[in-house]
């Protein structure tokens, strides 16, 4: 019937701030998620499977097509999830998923799910453009968000995200519509990038409310951001990089009043290091002047053994 596949994300700049409107450079990755589609023999019947990198299968359940109520499941709390993202692209399309025949549904991530490439993101992206409905709508009824990880899905090149001061009324819902842009940002310095997981998972949530409780409608704090972004995709050499990198680091760190990743994990670092996202949890951007044999030996030796290239995860 179908097969979908959808790219990743990163976000270089902007994080928390993205949220009231700061232009954010994000990027699409070279890890994402397919979804495949199938009929299925018992009518009325709709089965998933979703299969980490190896093809071990994470969650399994069924549905009854024509209502979605979970007959059976793996994990609960994850099948009412996606019960919800299914039927808020069924509030737009009733058409979807609205046939006799049965249905079989399997995902896979070509990522291990910690990583925290966008399991989520992913999916409500490949789903909304199965059913032919607006990815923005789907993820505001459901889990909420900037929307950043859902442009990136589809994304060809690393974009500019902002959300915009436009709001569209829906019949559940105010949405804010995003603008995205395109952007050409392959840096000459791209050998000296690295990624380094961290592998202490935030709670997006909570890094939201503190970000609320310190700094929402701060418009100083929002255009020196936005001035950040574009600064970066503009850098020419490391060292304005670099700069750009600290500032960025700096000005989140004094909002959030938390101290910054290479602070807590690599204080003695020779190159600058960047959080990415949610504050402290997944990835961080590391730069290195040093061979690529030094710089992975570093982080491994501080206990950090996935360090990636930049021509691993982006491309």
């Amino acid at each position: 019937m179908t097969n979908i596949y959808a790219n990743g994300k990163l976000l270089l700049t902007g994080e928390y701030f993205v949220l009231d409107g700061a232009l954010a450079l994000a990027l699409p990755v070279c890890y994402g998620q397919s979804l495949d589609a199938e009929s299925y023999p018992e009518a009325g019947r709709l089965t998933w499977v979703s299969k980490e990198k190896d093809g071990t299968v994470w969650f399994s359940g069924a549905y009854e097509l024509s209502s979605l109520a979970i007959l059976h499941t793996s994990d609960r709390p994850t099948a009412e999830t996606l019960a919800s993202i299914l039927t808020a692209c069924r509030r737009q399309n009733p058409d979807f998923l609205q046939h006799p025949e049965g249905v079989s549904i399997q995902t896979r991530v070509d990522f291990p799910r910690n990583w925290g490439l966008g399991t989520s993101s992913t999916l409500i992206a490949a789903l909304s453009r199965w059913a032919g409905v607006d990815p923005y709508a789907v993820l505001a009824e459901t889990l909420g968000g900037s929307g950043y990880d859902i442009a990136c899905a589809f994304a060809e090149t690393p974009i500019f995200y902002q959300t915009s001061n436009l709001k569209l009324q829906t019949p559940n819902l105010e949405l804010q519509t995003p603008s995205i842009q395109p952007v050409e940002f392959h840096p000459p310095f791209t050998e000296h990038l690295y990624f380094v997981y961290l592998g202490k998972k935030q709670d997006s949530r909570l890094g939201i409310q503190r970000y609320r409780e310190r700094a929402q409608g701060n418009e100083r704090w929002i255009a020196e951001i936005t001035k950040l972004t574009l600064a970066c995709a503009a850098s020419a050499d490391l060292r304005s990089f670099e700069s750009v990198l600290k500032a960025h680091e700096a000005l989140v760190s004094q909002v959030l009043d938390l101290p910054r990743a290479k602070s807590l994990y690599f204080p003695d670092f020779w190159g600058e290091v960047k959080s990415l996202g949610a504050w402290g949890g997944d990835f961080v951007l590391a730069t290195s002047e040093r061979s690529e044999a030094e710089t992975r030996r570093y982080f491994q030796q501080q206990g950090f053994e996935t360090v990636l290239t930049w021509q691993q995860m982006v491309g």
